[in-house]
């Protein structure tokens, strides 16, 4: 009798843990919508900086601008949907797709194997290292020999971080949820430099007079691609599929002459934009 009742428990206890991981996968799979669920809802929704300029960011009339929303306008018009522009921090960017609040990700996201596990990434569209910004009279040009009373800038969720933490652990970060509180900080000294991707921190010193990037290049070289859910393959096909047909176009070269160059110059535009020719 103990024995029936012991294996009635064991089955018992099996169902159960079986039809948990069923309903588990299931609540997984709802997560996101694939390319048809979305076409049929005449809305795709996109993940963008708000206050990332020129990549992502709201201008005096409230509509998004930069790099990354013209490449999103074009997806939006190819597939034919209006699109819903969601703001994102870099910290929340992977929690948005597993959660089903954006179905693409396009914001400045730098391809890792560490995110590379947990969203699907498209071809990639841009280049990118780490670069470290300070301000002009008290210029940080390299990280050896730090001193420890003096802290870095970033912005929580990104590669600057990932990197500082695992090659320079001695070096105290100052954490940021945002690109704008990052850069308040900077201005008001409350940080000797701010590390963040090149292209940005580049961007910033043309734009605010006082500051210089010290360290232009740091790490390894990088790309920057779309990002969808993990297992979303319908999107990613078409994806991968559209980003290949703008790069026949030299697409994303207009992108940047367009958004970029006025910030950057045309010297930088051969280095940092990929057209969709490079494999993933």
């Amino acid at each position: 009798m103990t024995r029936t009742r012991n294996f009635t428990r064991i089955l018992l206890t099996i169902t159960l843990l079986t039809l948990l991981a069923l309903f588990s996968g299931a609540a997984f799979a709802a997560n996101y919508r694939s390319l048809d669920q979305i076409r049929n809802s005449g809305v795709i929704n996109i993940g963008v900086f708000s206050d990332k300029n020129p990549f992502g960011y709201v201008d005096e009339n409230g509509d998004y601008q930069g790099y990354d929303v013209y490449f999103a306008e074009r997806i939006g018009k190819d597939l034919a949907l209006k699109i819903n522009y969601v703001s994102t921090e870099a910290a929340n960017r992977i929690e948005y797709l597993q959660t089903g609040k954006v179905d693409i990700i396009l914001a400045n996201f730098t391809v890792t194997p560490e995110r590379a596990e947990v969203v699907d990434f498209a071809l990639p569209y841009m280049n990118v290292a780490l670069g470290v910004v300070s301000h002009a009279d008290n210029a940080v040009n390299s990280l050896e020999n730090w001193d420890s009373n003096e802290r870095i800038i970033v912005i929580s969720g990104t590669t600057a971080e990932d990197y500082l933490i695992k090659n320079y652990p001695n070096i105290p970060l100052q954490k940021y949820d945002s690109y704008a509180t990052a850069k308040n900080a900077l201005e008001n000294r409350n940080a000797i430099a701010w590390a963040n991707d090149n292209t940005e921190v580049i961007a910033f010193a043309i734009q605010n007079n006082g500051y210089t990037v010290g360290i232009p290049s740091l790490g390894s070289q990088d790309t920057i691609a779309p990002a969808v859910s993990k297992g979303n393959e319908t999107l990613l096909n078409w994806l991968n599929d559209e980003i290949r047909k703008l790069g026949s176009e030299r697409f994303f070269h207009a992108d940047y002459e367009a958004t970029l160059v006025s910030t950057y110059g045309l010297e930088y535009e051969d280095s940092l934009v990929i057209d969709g020719i490079k494999s993933e």
